[in-house]
């Protein structure tokens, strides 16, 4: 069983940095992607940013140019450095990981989730 564990969430001002976490332990075998979908309040998840094996990452448009992805495959650890934040990135934060892919698809675990509050 895969097990995620977040950290970095918290509360910030806008303008403020924030870099969370992610790190997979467990019987994990071949990693693809990992990244992070965010929650608000009401409104469904969203992706954030992923990141594949190769080193490909890919953002939502809302924080291009803002939120960087990396991750260390040495340490199963995905990592989201969060810059010039703003009140409507308030969200739960969701770490997520596929592995074991076939060509029939990929299993996925998620994380447990992470708040990050930006205040105006």
């Amino acid at each position: 069983q895969v097990r995620l564990v977040e950290s970095g969430g918290g509360l910030v001002q806008a303008g403020g940095s924030l870099r969370l976490s992610c790190a997979a332990s467990g019987s994990i075998f071949s990693i693809n992607s990992m990244g992070w979908y965010r929650q608000a309040p009401g409104k469904q998840r969203d992706v954030v940013a992923g990141v594949t094996s190769g080193g490909v990452t890919n953002y939502a448009d809302s924080v291009t140019g803002r939120f960087t992805i990396s991750r260390d495959n040495a340490k199963n650890t995905v990592y989201l450095q969060m810059n010039s934040l703003k009140p409507e990135d308030t969200a739960v934060y969701y770490c997520y990981v596929h592995y074991g892919c076939t060509a029939y698809g990929c299993t996925t675990t998620w994380g447990q989730g992470t708040q990050v509050t930006v205040s105006s």
